[in-house]
């Protein structure tokens, strides 16, 4: 399948008990900034901590032109108590031809250990599961990023090993642990609420 066959998608906007997930837009640039320019949001993810307003807008004129091209594209994280943006939630990449897909996310630290990334991971997943119609849901963290992997075992996901220095990241090659879900396995109900 090419990427002219991959199927269009148009993201909704999904709800959860504390959140609202939905496309981003230039108008988040200050919200976006506000997080993603923290170095510890950035310690464990891909991407460099944002070090201008600057790189806040040219990350979401990037995600802009995805969804423009109805390619697959990270969810704004809104707080429904705030109306803020305080993070991402989304699919990196979706191969429908093999029914699968991986999700990743980052949030505030002013917003860790509260439930929310898990609470949009979890819209995330069913959002796959059931509209997207994935067989197999995967995410990925560095080993020292206990708090995402927490994400992913209360999601429901397992852990299915280690590899090994799979990603140059900051001009390091890291270990990355892999987790996933089975369709069959969130349907009977593996996850944490």
């Amino acid at each position: 399948m090419t990427a002219s066959d991959a199927p269009r998608i148009d993201l909704p906007v999904l709800e959860t008990a504390r959140l609202r997930l939905r496309k981003l837009s230039l108008d988040d640039t200050e919200d976006v900034f506000a997080y993603a320019s923290d170095p510890e949001v950035a310690r464990y993810v891909t991407w460099d901590a944002h070090r201008s307003i600057q790189d806040s807008a040219a990350f979401l004129n990037m995600v802009k032109q995805k969804y423009e091209n109805g390619q697959i594209a990270e969810w704004g994280i809104v707080d429904t108590s705030t109306g803020r943006v305080v993070g991402t939630c989304g699919f990196t990449w979706v191969r429908s031809e093999h029914g699968k897909a991986e999700i990743a996310y980052a949030i505030s630290r002013s917003y860790w250990n509260q439930g929310l990334v898990t609470e949009a991971v979890g819209a995330c997943i069913s959002y796959g599961f059931d509209v997207l119609k994935l067989n197999r849901i995967e995410a990925r963290c560095m080993p020292d990023n206990i708090g995402s992997e927490r994400v992913m075992q209360k999601c429901g996901m397992r852990c299915e090993g280690t590899l090994r220095q799979t990603m140059l990241v900051k001009g390091k090659h890291v270990d990355l642990k892999l987790y996933a879900i089975l369709q069959e396995e969130w349907r009977r109900g593996n996850v944490a609420s």
